[in-house]
């Protein structure tokens, strides 16, 4: 039988959560389940680099900001489905730092970005143009689906339960729920099954 968990998730005869314990077969599978939801349509949540230099000189025409707050802002804006990485980021206020676009003043020992001059007119020429976080939310629908909203959040609480039952139930409660969430992934499956 093909589980998504193994026949014996515990092993051993513990349930503490050292090597082989309840603990690390859980938290495998959960981690596993959680990696499953953060993959997105259309080759996930990576954007041009052009789209990162657009959204930060959108970003800075309303307020100065941090690097922390710039990739937060984005993450809030695009419901979720594109967060740069830092790696993306700070490289490009470097590089518009460098253009003369932004300039960088030190507050509270962290660098605030604003936009120079030349930065706001660069900025103005982008504005009829919708913000890369609009386009990629509303290509994703990372609203309004269940798919990147309601599912994941109900497979991600199904496996905290499990792993509650797999730290502090007997052996007979793990094994009800062995086979309750083997009922649940043949019920899942069939769902697809059905046209």
């Amino acid at each position: 039988m093909n589980n998504a968990f193994p026949s014996n998730p515990f092993g051993g005869s513990g349930f503490g959560s050292g090597q082989g314990g309840p603990a690390s077969a859980i938290f495998d599978a959960m981690e596993q389940l959680r990696k499953s939801f953060e993959q997105r349509p259309s080759g996930g949540s990576r954007m041009a680099k052009g789209d990162v230099r657009t959204a930060v000189l959108s970003l800075l025409t309303e307020k100065p900001m941090h690097g922390y707050q710039i990739i937060n802002e984005i993450a809030d804006r695009s419901g979720g489905s594109w967060k740069p990485s830092a790696g993306s980021v700070y490289p490009t206020l470097q590089l518009l730092a460098d253009e003369g676009l932004i300039e960088a003043q030190e507050q509270n020992g962290r660098k605030t970005y604003s936009l120079t001059e030349a930065g706001r007119a660069v900025a103005a020429e982008h504005t009829e143009t919708p913000a890369p976080w609009e386009t990629q939310s509303k290509s994703e629908g990372a609203h309004d689906n269940p798919r990147y909203s309601a599912l994941p959040k109900a497979g991600v609480d199904l496996a905290a339960a499990a792993a509650a039952v797999g730290r502090s139930g007997s052996t007979e409660q793990v094994q009800q729920a062995v086979e309750i969430l083997d009922e649940a992934r043949r019920r899942l499956y069939s769902i697809l099954a059905q046209d």
